[in-house]
């Protein structure tokens, strides 16, 4: 392959025999130059167009002579703050720094600014004034219109005008990218720029302002929670690009943040041409002395097939970023690009992920939203699966088998996650047995998230009893298939709508299956989604009733404990939630008890190195056995 990166340094631009760029792409990550990475897939498709593409990564943003390597832009500056948000990127959910960015050469902590895009935005301006700004990226996506900032525990205005840039593409940005880069060659002044689907923008004159619902001012937001939620809520139902009205957020009587409609989704022949471009499909060669790109192990044996999401989520932000109709790309152009990965040099014969945001969704839940859109004002498989639903593996289940076919591939994983629930939608089962026999390695992730009903419908996940069918139907099909394999299930604490109570029942569980999750996510309230309106405003914006929500850093380290009520140095925590919770019949000795009693001194020290249920501690290596082998298994 004789790809070559694009420029990173002026040397690198006048080697190619350019006096300059057509556009600096600000980027907060390092340089790699792969299809998982949205700057890759942006720089190539403008240097697909013609357009001349610098690339300035993690400048340093205390300097502005950093971003100043290319010179002016003939056309402008393009900033993302990286794969992540970076705030995401720099904090727990407990708010402590992180140790490490993978997404920095050698995994290195510190090399973008907290509020990467902001910070970028005003680094650029200090030097460029006139040049158009144009932010895209999750972090611009995400932050678009005014949103609750989590680390500030605040109501943030839209990015738009914090980081002094005159636009964000939102979404995955490829229609927009190019029509904005084509109105800027024409002439087209940035101002002028406001009708772009796909895009936020500033406007200063109402009149302007042509067929939009305005949402209510900042001013409003910010003195009464009801209106920011009621606000969510009408963005949430504007998702869909081709039902999606034109949103205006007032600042002023001079100054309206307006969202145009989302850009239309990819046919499948434009998501084969995007992941054709010229990729490297590794990091720069100049991170190799720090040992190169962490991130990069993650994604370099795997194939994206697909990308938006009809799961519906409440936790997760992708109905505002990639939408809710799924997009495809061919069995052919995977199949080329499998061949390409068969090649790398360290290749082992293991394809690790084919999939997307949700693996099993390869077209849309119903035949009508390529031309009508999804529907604004109910889900397609919450609370349970729409009569519309169109749930069918056949396509996903063919191309897993041409893939297993290719020479050199010894297995293929599929490790993006499975919508268990779409999948007991499909009467086949024809996808479940694939799926046991050919593509699970001893262990399959899925992500249940709680086993309290009232909390599910909280989080747009199906009831447990769902969860429940899907574990039956998977030890059935591995026991006809001879194979001991086993579900790890994911959990979350601290979710809007979980008591101490909600908490307990899903500690009950656990102890019920023998098992206790190494990790634990507790509820992380991130930009633009329905949980974190929820988390900011007490309400549910669907509804607008009521939700409990728990904030108190102890009470989130109580419902968080209570998941690993044997790990002896959470015995105090347990007790105490056990204790609030009024279940303090789960403090004995009996075989449903959580915790044995109180001895003599603290848990831990009283009991000779005994765990918080009073029995001896096992080995790690006896205890991951033990895991794996009771697991999903009911008494």
């Amino acid at each position: 392959m004789n790809n070559r990166f694009l420029p990173v340094s002026r040397a690198d631009m006048e080697e190619r025999g350019w006096d300059q760029v057509d556009f600096a792409y600000v980027i907060g990550d390092a340089y790699v130059d792969h299809p998982s990475f949205g700057h890759a897939i942006i720089s190539r498709m403008l240097e697909s167009r013609g357009y001349r593409v610098g690339i300035i990564s993690q400048p340093d943003w205390r300097n502005p002579e950093s971003v100043c390597i290319f010179g002016r832009p003939r056309l402008g500056f393009l900033v993302s703050s990286g794969n992540m948000d970076s705030m995401v990127n720099h904090y727990s959910v407990s708010k402590k720094r992180r140790k490490t960015d993978a997404y920095t050469p050698g995994g290195e902590m510190g090399k973008r600014p907290d509020h990467a895009c902001v910070v970028y935005g005003n680094l650029i301006r200090q030097t460029y004034k006139e040049t158009p700004v144009i932010l895209g990226g999750i972090e611009a996506s995400l932050r678009r219109l005014a949103h609750y900032d989590y680390w500030s525990d605040s109501l943030k205005r839209s990015i738009l005008l914090d980081s002094g840039a005159d636009i964000v593409s939102y979404g995955m940005g490829e229609r927009s990218i190019v029509e904005i880069a084509e109105a800027l060659d024409a002439g087209i002044p940035v101002e002028e720029l406001t009708y772009v689907d796909g895009t936020v923008v500033r406007v200063k004159d109402r009149e302007r302002i042509k067929e939009a619902e305005m949402l209510p001012s900042f001013e409003e937001m910010k003195e009464d929670k009801k209106n920011y939620a009621r606000s969510f809520y009408t963005q949430y139902i504007n998702t869909d690009a081709f039902n999606g009205k034109r949103l205006a957020e007032p600042y002023s009587d001079h100054l309206y943040i307006v969202q145009n409609p989302p850009s239309k989704p990819l046919s499948t022949m434009e998501m084969d041409d995007i992941y054709a471009l010229p990729y490297v499909r590794t990091y720069h060669p100049s991170y190799k002395v720090k040992g190169g790109v962490p991130a990069v192990s993650e994604i370099r044996f795997s194939l994206i097939s697909s990308r938006g999401c009809f799961g519906g989520c409440s936790f997760c932000a992708l109905t505002f970023h990639q939408g809710r109709i799924v997009q495809v790309r061919s069995h052919e152009s995977l199949l080329r690009e499998a061949e390409i990965v068969t090649k790398e040099e360290d290749f082992k014969g293991y394809i690790h992920d084919v999939g997307g945001p949700t693996a099993n969704f390869r077209h849309p839940s119903c035949e009508k939203q390529m031309e009508h859109g999804v529907c604004r004002n109910r889900q397609c498989l919450f609370p349970n699966p729409c009569r519309n639903l169109d749930a069918d593996h056949s396509d996903y289940v063919s191309l897993l088998k041409k893939l297993r076919d290719i020479p050199g591939v010894k297995k293929v994983f599929i490790r993006s996650g499975i919508r268990f629930d779409y999948l007991l939608a499909d009467r086949k089962n024809e996808f479940l047995r694939e799926l046991c026999e050919h593509h699970v390695s001893g262990q399959l992730k899925v992500a249940p998230e709680h086993v309290s009903d009232q909390v599910l419908a909280l989080m747009g996940k199906p009831q447990n009893k769902v969860y429940e069918e899907f574990i039956r139907q998977f030890n059935r099909m591995n026991e006809q298939l001879g194979k001991k394999q086993y579900l790890v299930p994911y959990l979350m604490s601290s979710h809007p709508g979980s008591t101490l109570k909600e908490a307990v029942k899903l500690a009950e569980y656990c102890r019920d299956l023998g098992y206790m999750p190494e990790q634990v996510q507790d509820f992380y309230p991130t930009p633009s989604t329905l949980s974190t309106c929820m988390y900011y405003t007490g309400l549910d914006p669907m509804t607008m009733k009521p939700v409990y929500v728990p904030k108190n850093p102890h009470e989130k380290a109580m419902q968080r404990a209570l998941i690993q009520y044997r790990d002896p140095k959470l015995y105090d925590l347990v007790e105490e939630a056990l204790e609030k919770a009024g279940r303090t019949d789960l403090i004995g000795y009996g075989p449903k008890c959580l915790i044995r009693p109180r001895r003599s001194g603290k848990a831990g020290a009283s009991s000779g190195g005994r765990r918080a249920d009073g029995r001896k501690p096992q080995t790690d290596k006896k205890r991951k056995k033990k895991t794996i082998r009771n697991i999903h298994r009911k008494k």
